[in-house]
This record gives structure tokens, sequence and C-alpha cells, in this order.
């Protein structure tokens, strides 16, 4: 080796610019080095994958290289890996087989990050085949990339396969699985594979403890919330009981889990303990407030993160526009409905549905058809959304017509509660054939079995259109026990057509009832004395003093100025 070769070396180990670097380039073709695999190998890897390299010109270098190695394919692979050019990764994967090289432990695991990052199931089903046929399966590192591929695409079942092969349960493979489940909406699931990583000794890390928190908020157990975090303590991870650094990700998932569980006062003081915050923590603590019915709090904190100098996101708005909803605060609405325009929100689809619901809540049913006109993706929630505003607001046709054009239009079918809406439309419209033809296609066309909620508008719909024998047999065919609001049904199409025996026949269902309302026995005293039958009327009456059933009393709210714009 010459003197210029050493050099080249040097200056490329102590290169901290493109800038350097292309100068160094020029300098190893004037010395005939680049003709040398190890300084243009580690020349490429600079370009392809420091902070401050230029993807496009490691190609140009790599293009120019005779002797290529594995370790420079990988390197081109991983620059375009990192850089955010998934499918240029596989590009270079498929070129360096075709000449003839084989991928090794460092290839596979680029790759497989690439098809977890855009969920091409099928194609790591073949990098995974690959893998078999040249033996790295028992690599751990390989083994643990294919096992997040899996899960990452929702295969919890291959992802578990893999997961059973691994020669040894390291703390990643454990932590890629439980992230997997969690993901893959079965947070219970979750929670089981972190206790059985306990038992067989492997101690969890902070990314472990952050998954297995997030698992406990998102089936709301706060007692497996509580024993995580207490593991956290035991550890000494814990970023509200430690001097280490405050590990604000992890302190957010503490907070997110109490919040989700119901314990706001908890969640609140944890926020207010939070040395530092970002948006997540902002829209975590913002969010539990609207979802438990504290608007206004959600509202005041939303003042609170802007005053703070951050700026709301899509999450943000989508917790205060539905806090309004709650609180029936139409004008602070319209208010949030101009900034997320502003912004650039309204086209997406949660933001849109969520905007709808607003507006047709607050009675503005207009303004919410035309959101939903201008939506250009509508979900199954958005057309229910839509479906359920206008019944909401007796515009039972229009909710109708709306569904109609759900089934001939959308491409997304119906769920329970777009069923809830379209009968609780024909309901209150008195359409009974209608509602007994969408009953029926609930259930044998879409498979959906009926729930309380739709045995409840079909018992009402029958009771008011008089057709107390059809409103019997539904009852009798139901599942569970009825509650007081189907009784109620029943009961008032029994006053209106004066059915004391169908009355008679339903008290026993009332006495039943666990959680009595008033209105129950109220209706069953006024069929009675309706029918001049006192002695029935006054044991109705009679029960009502001795269960001392009273009414519920409700809720108001005034709409305040909270937001200063």
């Amino acid at each position: 080796m010459n003197q210029s070769y050493y050099t080249i070396l040097s200056f490329l180990e102590k290169c901290k610019t493109m800038k350097e670097l292309k100068q160094i380039h020029s300098l190893m073709i004037k010395t005939s080095v680049v003709k040398n695999i190890i300084p243009c190998s580690r020349l490429i890897d600079f370009c392809a994958n420091s902070e401050l390299g230029d993807i496009e010109y490691a190609r140009t270098v790599f293009d120019q290289t005779d002797q290529l190695t594995v370790y420079v394919w990988n390197s081109m692979i991983k620059g375009y890996c990192n850089g955010g050019d998934k499918f240029g990764a596989l590009f270079m994967y498929e070129e360096m087989q075709r000449k003839g090289f084989y991928p090794d432990h460092f290839t596979f695991p680029f790759v497989l990050k690439v098809c977890s990052a855009i969920d091409l199931l099928v194609y790591g089903q073949s990098v995974h085949n690959r893998i078999v046929k040249t033996g790295f399966e028992l690599d751990v590192y390989t083994s643990s990339c294919l096992l997040n591929m899996y899960v990452s695409c929702g295969d919890l079942n291959s992802g578990l396969k893999v997961f059973e092969f691994i020669p040894k349960w390291n703390v990643v493979a454990w932590t890629s699985l439980i992230a997997g489940f969690v993901n893959n909406d079965q947070p219970k699931e979750a929670l089981r594979l972190f206790k059985d990583m306990e038992n067989e000794g492997v101690e969890p890390n902070e990314i472990t403890m952050t998954t297995a928190l997030a698992a406990a908020a998102r089936c709301r157990d706060i007692h497996t919330g509580k024993l995580v975090r207490y593991r956290l303590r035991q550890l000494g991870l814990d970023p509200f009981h430690t001097n280490s650094r405050f590990n604000v990700i992890l302190a957010t998932a503490i907070m997110d889990m109490y919040a989700k569980c119901g314990k706001l006062v908890t969640a609140r003081n944890l926020f207010d303990k939070m040395p530092q915050r970002n948006l997540v923590v902002w829209n975590s603590m913002i969010s539990a407030f609207s979802q438990y019915g504290r608007g206004a709090e959600a509202l005041r904190l939303f003042v609170d993160m802007e005053l703070a100098g951050f700026v709301p996101n899509k999450a943000t708005f989508l917790s205060v526009i539905r806090a309004c909803t709650h609180l029936r605060f139409r004008s602070t609405g319209q208010s949030l409905h101009a900034r997320v325009l502003k912004a650039n929100f309204h086209e997406f689809v949660a933001i849109g549905t969520a905007l709808m619901d607003m507006y047709a809540k607050s009675g503005d049913a207009d303004t919410a058809l035309k959101i939903f006109s201008k939506l250009r993706k509508k979900d199954v929630m958005a057309w229910t959304t839509m479906i359920s505003g206008l019944a909401i607001q007796g515009k039972g046709k229009e909710a109708l017509n709306v569904f109609r054009r759900m089934e001939e239009e959308a491409e997304v079918a119906p769920d329970q509660i777009t069923y809830i809406a379209v009968l609780w439309a024909c309901s209150h419209l008195g359409l009974v054939e209608e509602g007994q033809k969408h009953f029926t296609s609930m259930m044998e066309v879409y498979g959906i079995e009926p729930t309380m909620e739709h045995y409840g508008c079909m018992i009402d719909l029958l009771s008011r259109a008089g057709h107390s024998e059809e409103a019997e047999e539904l009852l009798v065919k139901m599942p569970t026990q009825p509650n007081a609001t189907i009784l109620s049904s029943i009961l008032n199409g029994c006053e209106m057509y004066g059915n004391v025996g169908l009355a008679n026949r339903v008290k026993s269902h009332i006495v039943e009832l666990k959680n009595s309302s008033s209105g129950v026995y109220v209706l069953l005293s006024n069929i009675h004395a309706k029918a001049c039958n006192w002695e029935e009327m006054k044991l109705a009456r009679d029960i009502l003093k001795h269960k001392k059933i009273g009414k519920t009393l409700g809720n108001s709210f005034v709409e305040m100025n909270l937001l200063p714009w």
C-alpha cells in the first residue's frame, strides 16, 4: 500500500462534512486509491448513513465502484432505509441478489424494517423464506426483526411462531411481541405476555414498561397499571421518583394510564409535577377530560397549552371539538371550526366527523350535512354520525336517505351503531315495515347480532304503532333481561292503546329490574287508572313509595367565553 492510501483512510476517519468528503473523493480519483474497495466502502458508508450524508452521491460512487462487497450493498440498503426511500432499499436488495451477492445477517434486518414500516407482509414472508434458506433464522437480531415485521403487519400468529424459535428470548424480542399485541388491539394478551416475560426472568427496559402501561390504559385496567408502575419503582425507572434524567415518554405513559382509567385527579397531579411537557402530554390530558365528560376543564387546559407556546395538532382539535359537543358549546365549536379550516385539518375524516357531530347535536343539521358532503373519504363513523345527527334532529327521512346512499355508494359496511340510528329514525317516523326490513337485513346480510339498543328501537317502533303482539314477541326473544327504557316503550304503547293485559305481563320484568326508575311505575299506575283498576294503580304507587324511587336530576351548562379568541 502506498502512502496515499493510508493518508486518505486517515482523512475519511476525520471527515465531518460532505464538502470535505467530495474533496477526499477527488483526491482518491487522482491517486487511483478509488480502485481500492476499503476506502470506497468507507466513503459510500459516510454518504449513505451519516447525518450529513447524501444518498444520491453515495449512489453515484456506488455505480462507479468495480469491486463491490456485501458490506457496500448493506451500506446502500441501510442508507435508503434510514433516509425514507423504502422502495429504494428494496430495489437495492433485489439488485444485490441479481448481481450474485448473498444477503447476510446485516442485510435482512434492514429489509425487514422496511417491510414493517410500509406494511409489506407478503414481501416480508418471501424475505423470511430467504432467511431460512441462508440459515440466518437462528441469528437473534435477525429473528427479532422478523418477529417485529410480522406483528407490525398484523400477523400475530406468525409472530408468535417466530418468537418460539428465537434461540434466546431477550428484552428486545419480548418488547416487540408485547407492542405488537398492543398495536393490534389485544391489550389484555399484551399484559399476559408482559407477566410471562417477568416470570421468565427477563428484566424489562423503559420501552417495555411504556408498552405495558399503554396496554393497561387501553383495557382500562388500573390494577395492572399500578402494578407496572410499582415495578418501575423497583427498577428505579419511575420518572416521578428518581433523580436520574427525566424520561418524558415514560412519564406520559404513566399519566395517560391513570387518565384513561378515569383517575383524573391522579393524572392531573402527575401532569402538574412534570418538569417538561411535550404536545403528546398536553393532548393526553385534554383528551382524558373530554372523554370523561369534563369538557370545560378540557377547554381551559387547551388555553393553557397554547399560552405555554404549543401549537395544536389534529389530536388536540379532535378532543376540544368533542368537548364542545358534550357541552353544546356551538359558538366555541364554530371558532374551533374556523381554526381547523385555517390549519387545513378539515379534510381529515376524524376531524370532519367530530365537527359534524358537534353541529348536529347543537341543532344545526344543515351545516353538518355540508361538512359531510365535502369529506373526500367517508368511513363508517362519518356515515353513522350523519345518519344519527339527522335522526336526533327529527329529520328521519333525511337520515334514511343518507343510509340508502351509504348502502349504494359507500365502500364500507354499516355497523351496530349505524343500525341503532337507522332503527331509531324508523321508530320516530312510524315506519314499521321498513324498520323490520332493516332489522332483518342487519342480521342476515351483515351478520350483526342485535344488542339491547337494537331491540329497544324495534320494540319502541312496534309499540308506538300498536303492534303489541310483535313487540312482546321481540321482548321474549331478547337474550338478556330488558332494561327500564325498553319496558317504558312497551308501557307507553300499552297506555296509548289501552292494552292492560300486556302491561300486566310486563310487570314481572319490571320487578326484576335492579335499578328501577320512577317512569315505569308511573306508566303502570296510569295504565291501571285509565282502566279503572284502582287496586293495581294503588299497588304500583305503593311500590314506588316503598322503593323510594326519585327523579334523576339533570345537568346544564352555560357557554362561557373560555377561549381567548
